[in-house]
């Protein structure tokens, strides 16, 4: 792969991470944390929602954004042509 491509390829997984990371850090912190007062006030299975994202929630989002980072990392090694066979 040429320098050019090989900056481009990097860029675009750079650019992955920092939104997945973001996305992991909204609800984690974000509805762990900051908005959980706000969130207590709707129950699921007899929980308040700010305490489920704090025990439960962030891990089952974190797990859903690795399947996603597997999808877009499959995705842009076809793209690049430098997929595992």
């Amino acid at each position: 792969m040429s320098t050019s491509k090989h900056r481009t390829y990097w860029k675009k997984n750079l650019r992955y991470l920092a939104i997945l990371l973001v996305v992991w850090f909204a609800v984690s912190f974000g509805c762990g944390i900051l908005f959980a007062d706000q969130l207590n006030h709707i129950r699921i299975g007899g929980f308040k929602l700010g305490f489920w994202f704090a025990q439960q929630g962030a891990i089952y989002v974190f797990v859903a954004l690795i399947f996603i980072y597997i999808f877009w990392m499959n995705k842009l090694d076809k793209e690049y042509g430098v997929e595992e066979k």
